[in-house]
């Protein structure tokens, strides 16, 4: 039986970022990962803008939103369990193709005006059809790079990279949605995902990451691990706090009577969250993943309880920057952990378990505050984003100690032929 020593505590410098974007069979599926990912914000906020927009109701709209955050959760599992397995080109081309047509049929029963459970039905099931590319490409990093800092640095780009993209993703949908047709901004960033997932997959480094005869030896997988418990736990508050200012923040937006001002003001917090987020990568604090946790997670919830006090949306956009400071922090400190605690042989499918995390909490959070949002107000809202994040930090508190190596009985997936500079 092999104890795993951590190499990672998720310190890095700008030469490990320069080192791994470097490395020679990275660079197709880097290419390919950044355009399936790019449009995932897009698609989220496009679908909610869209359905508000043709029913009238954030609180609908907050429903199928819930509903696809849902089946993500599930997809993200599965199709991770899956790509460990089988490796990443099957899975993904076949979902790809499977998103596509479950995008469309949404799109058709949106326009057609059906019944709230009917859309709420369609979006769970275009949520669990979206090409799992994060989960693939973060694990295929550690087939390329040795453990350290570059592999280190690799993780922490896989998370700022993806706060880019919340970044872009809010502002242009919120443009989007003011096109002639309001639909325009889910069909056009269901494009980009299917276009990027079918390259990623087809890129030699990720073909060349053929089935595998591994696995964790029990129905749980990666949950196995007690650690990787705790982590989800932390995904899911971090999931459960955004869920909440992702339906108040442009609720606050309409009473101000600029409804496209929502999106943009989502993309404020993600700008501070990247500058944040490479400064903090080069020095974590607290060192301990274990007290990282539950102390990013509760200065989350904290910052997000002065968004209900500004009564203008410069004021709401100001104190966005500030709260979100600390949220690719977390990402950065998911990666690091998932590093540290999965077992052996489910490295995809333990970022599965944290996006599940994330999307369970995001559906959540969505659902409760679309409700608070029509009865008592955004205010309302983001403080009880405030509490749920505080509680819920509380809870990993009390379980940091669970955060250590996991055990694992299979020796580590040997490094893709290539994979130098």
């Amino acid at each position: 039986m092999l104890v795993r020593v951590s190499h990672s505590e998720g310190r890095t410098s700008l030469a490990d970022y320069r080192s791994a974007l470097t490395t020679r069979a990275a660079r197709r599926p880097v290419v390919a990962s950044l355009l399936a990912r790019l449009p995932i914000a897009m698609i989220g906020i496009s679908a909610l803008l869209y359905v508000q927009r043709e029913t009238g109701s954030f609180a609908a709209a907050g429903l199928v939103s819930a509903g696809s955050l849902v089946g993500v959760s599930v997809g993200a599992v599965v199709q991770g369990r899956l790509i460990d397995r089988f490796g990443p080109t099957r899975p993904l081309l076949v979902v790809a193709l499977f998103s596509a047509l479950s995008m469309a049929a949404l799109v058709t029963a949106i326009e057609s005006h059906a019944a709230t459970p009917v859309l709420v039905a369609l979006g769970a099931v275009t949520g669990l059809s979206e090409p799992m590319v994060g989960s693939a490409s973060r694990a295929l990093w550690t087939r390329l790079l040795p453990p350290g800092g570059a592999r280190n640095a690799a993780f922490s780009y896989e998370a700022i990279s993806m706060e880019v993209f919340f970044i872009l993703g809010p502002g242009v949908a919120g443009l989007l949605v003011l096109a002639p047709w309001a639909g325009t901004g889910l069909v056009l960033g269901v494009a980009l995902q299917f276009t990027g997932a079918v390259l990623f997959a087809l890129s030699p480094a990720v073909r060349a990451w053929g089935p595998s005869s591994t696995s964790s030896g029990s129905l749980l997988g990666a949950l196995a691990s007690p650690g990787m418990r705790t982590l989800a736990l932390a995904a899911l508050g971090f999931g459960v706090v955004i869920g909440f200012v992702e339906v108040a923040v442009p609720a606050s937006a309409t009473e101000a009577g600029s409804p496209s001002f929502g999106g943009l003001l989502l993309s404020a917090w993600s700008l501070s969250s990247v500058a944040f987020g490479v400064a903090y990568s080069l020095r974590p604090w607290p060192r301990q993943l274990g007290q990282r946790l539950p102390a990013l997670l509760g200065g989350f919830g904290a910052l997000v309880a002065l968004l209900a006090w500004p009564s203008s949306l410069w004021g709401l956009a100001l104190m966005m920057l500030l709260a979100g400071a600390l949220i690719t922090p977390q990402s950065t400190a998911h990666s690091a952990a998932i590093e540290l605690v999965a077992p052996e042989g489910t490295a995809a499918e333990a970022f599965g378990w944290v996006l599940t995390a994330v999307t369970l909490g995001l559906a959540a959070g969505q659902s409760v505050s679309g409700y608070l949002v029509e009865h008592a107000g955004p205010s309302t809202a983001f403080l009880a984003a405030s509490v749920a994040g505080l509680v819920l930090a509380a809870a990993v508190w009390l379980l940091r100690g669970t955060v250590r190596p996991a055990v694992a009985t299979t020796a580590p997936a040997p490094a893709l032929v290539g994979a130098g500079h």
